[in-house]
């Protein structure tokens, strides 16, 4: 049963991931088609075709390998600086420059002169680059707002869900109680499992992070209200001094940091509270400035990378992953022994954060990146104003198949680096904890 909750995760994840990319196609063809520039191919996939269908003059189908996707535009650069596409050269990087200027004419029609991607307006090809990643965005967006929104974000309660039975100094890391332990304030007043404190020494609390700041400024007497059973009741604790995990401003505790303070001594309870939309929406900030965060590091997880592929070190939580580890933890999310509302909203969350990713990635001004082709005609555009504004003669389009070599080097640091994810994912998964 395990081995088939895990096969039927993987097919899940992978046809939303083949939803994913259509979606940011679509993007690149609807507003490519609504400028009038032909578009030849939309196809899902790399690789071999599995099937396709003609439609007008566009061949829509998917290909054999789901690892993404592309449209072919007449035209993505424009012509020589002799006007033509056919010249050949013994330069290395010449040719690749002449091969990308090619590849863009092959399947030139008459009549096509009017509809080729680098004839139409700089501000016009910053939206048919930017519509891909901007639909990524959008699918991101709307699944994180319907799962904050309805199912709600996995946090911890008021609600007890253990007791200590004694206190025991947080850094001293066991969980057994010694004769000479002093009993817990919590134990001692009574407070039982699946009580829900609703207030602290007569005033009202409203969630969790409020209950720990309170509990923790607090050494002495206190009323703690809780419902138990349908009713109210009070029960007096006497707080005292504990060595406890040390808390970031968001309320994580920070591994291995330790501070003195008010100790009642419960375990709260986890639970799916809904979030209203201004709340759904900074938790989208907040996740939006840490994958950017992320995207910025990339680089210096490659030692990481290499040491938890190759050498067995240990995979860090925060560590890249790629498809094949995204899959796996899909995976893992319908194996897990939680209700299948949470399974669902955990698979939704790791569709939306993988399209967050895509937008991200996608907008780095960096070619073949949909942000490298903008930032070329964001270049065209300021290039024409500033000659515009010189009486100089119109500089013509930014040829950005000059960038080729460039973009293949990208393109093999790319692939490099996909290849020591998968690796990892493989030999040393990231694992649900």
């Amino acid at each position: 049963m395990t081995l088939l909750m895990t096969v039927l995760g993987i097919v899940i994840f992978a046809v939303g991931l083949l939803v994913s990319i259509a979606w940011h196609e679509l993007g690149h063809l609807s507003t490519a088609k609504l400028f009038g520039i032909r578009v030849p191919q939309y196809m899902v996939g790399f690789g071999p075709t599995i099937w396709s269908r003609r439609k007008g003059e566009t061949e829509y189908g998917i290909k054999a390998i789901p690892m993404g996707g592309y449209i072919r535009m007449i035209g993505m650069f424009p012509p020589g600086e002799d006007g033509k596409v056919t010249a050949r050269s013994t330069s290395p990087f010449r040719s690749m420059i002449e091969d990308a200027r090619s590849a863009a004419y092959e399947e030139l029609q008459p009549g096509d002169e009017s509809r080729l991607f680098y004839t139409r307006k700089p501000w016009k090809r910053v939206i048919v680059m930017f519509a891909g990643p901007f639909m990524n965005l959008v699918l991101a967006v709307a699944i994180f707002l319907t799962t904050l929104m309805t199912f709600g974000l996995n946090t911890q309660t008021t609600a007890v869900a253990t007791v200590s039975d004694c206190v025991i100094q947080q850094s001293e890391k066991r969980d057994k109680c010694l004769p000479t332990d002093p009993a817990a304030p919590a134990k001692a007043a009574g407070l039982r499992a699946g009580d829900r404190i609703v207030g602290f020494n007569g005033r009202p609390v409203a969630d969790w992070s409020a209950l720990q700041k309170d509990i923790r400024s607090t050494v002495g007497p206190a009323t703690i209200t809780v419902e138990r059973a349908g009713q109210r009741m009070d029960l007096k604790a006497d707080l005292i001094e504990n060595k406890v995990a040390k808390t970031d401003g968001s309320g994580n505790y920070v591994k291995d940091e330790y501070v003195t303070a008010g100790f009642l001594g419960f375990a709260p309870a986890s639970g799916y509270v809904p979030q209203s939309f201004g709340q759904s929406v900074d938790r989208m900030g907040e996740m939006m400035e840490a994958g950017v965060q992320s995207l910025v590091a990339l680089p210096t997880k490659v030692p990481d990378l290499w040491n938890a592929a190759f050498t067995g070190a240990e995979r860090k939580q925060d560590s890249p992953m790629g498809v094949v580890g995204a899959a796996r933890v899909s995976g893992e999310i319908f194996t897990l022994d939680i209700p299948a509302q949470h399974q669902l909203v955990f698979f939704l969350n790791l569709l939306a954060g993988f399209n967050l990713s895509l937008f991200l990635f996608n907008m780095l001004p960096l070619l073949p990146l949909d942000g490298g082709h903008i930032a070329g005609a964001l270049w065209e555009s300021l290039r024409r104003k500033v000659a515009r504004v010189f009486r100089r003669p119109d500089p013509g389009p930014f040829d950005v198949a000059k960038l080729m070599p460039v973009a293949y080097v990208v393109a093999g640091l790319f692939i490099c680096f996909t290849l020591l994810v998968m690796v990892a994912d493989v030999v040393n998964p990231i694992k649900i904890t």
